[in-house]
């Protein structure tokens, strides 16, 4: 799993990032902040992380705050970012495989690490289905 995969969080999500990039230490991470748990605005986070996904094709992030919402709604405004907030093994995997998400958004406080790491495992080893779902995503980029 040596991937090279962008992470960011706001202060509800700083501990659950943090606690990923320890027990996931095989991952290439690329903190794009915030790097204290101290008030920070979770648009400025998601705009940051877009930006360096935008340079790269291909590219992955996660993000997180305090539930994952705010976070996903910001990163969802760009042009081809396809933020999906999961909860559950199921939903990683289906926001790759149909939705073909290309970052998972999580809440530090309504996830605990165990599912957190086990969401972006299946995320990250589950391909795009494509096929009868690739219109849809057509219409989700344009």
């Amino acid at each position: 799993m040596s991937k090279h995969i962008y992470i960011g969080s706001d202060h509800g999500g700083f501990e659950l990032k943090e606690a990923l990039k320890e027990n996931l230490s095989e991952i290439d991470w690329e903190d794009v902040g915030c790097f204290e748990n101290s008030r920070c605005d979770y648009p400025n986070i998601a705009d940051a992380l877009v930006k360096k996904m935008q340079d790269q094709k291909n590219a992955l992030g996660i993000l997180i705050c305090g539930t994952g919402i705010g976070i996903s709604i910001r990163a969802n405004r760009y042009k081809e970012i396809r933020a999906a907030l999961v909860y559950d093994t199921e939903t990683a995997r289906l926001a790759k495989a149909h939705n073909h998400a290309n970052v998972l958004c999580l809440g530090g406080r309504t996830t605990d690490i165990k599912t957190a790491i086990e969401c972006v495992k299946t995320w990250l080893k589950t391909d795009y289905d494509g096929g009868r779902h690739d219109a849809r995503i057509f219409l989700l980029d344009s």
